[in-house]
């Protein structure tokens, strides 16, 4: 037996595709799209309340980019043992140096 997955999305739904050029995504560019996702308001919001709302999503922004930060300086760290640990020092070092 089959069933239909019947989804109605809301009007206000929409993609968003980004890209980059031969390099990945920064820490900003990710918190970025974070805090885009996290807070919204609208532009008939009351404008003090639009203006707090857009103070949050900074504040959103650099809470974002420092634990990013903290999580890539956490995976070398894990890497650079991971190289050690596979007897392949230079490797490593070159690692760490990022």
């Amino acid at each position: 037996m089959t069933q239909a997955l019947n989804m109605e999305l809301p009007p206000t739904f929409k993609v968003d595709v980004q890209t980059t050029d031969n390099r990945g995504f920064t820490p900003e560019e990710i918190a970025e799209r974070c805090a885009n996702r996290i807070v919204a308001v609208s532009d008939n919001a009351d404008p003090m309340v639009r203006a707090q709302a857009h103070a949050f999503k900074k504040e959103i922004q650099k809470t974002v980019v420092f634990y990013m930060r903290e999580a890539i300086k956490s995976d070398r760290t894990t890497v650079y043992n991971a190289l050690i640990d596979a007897a392949q020092p230079e490797l490593a070092e070159l690692i760490r140096r990022l």
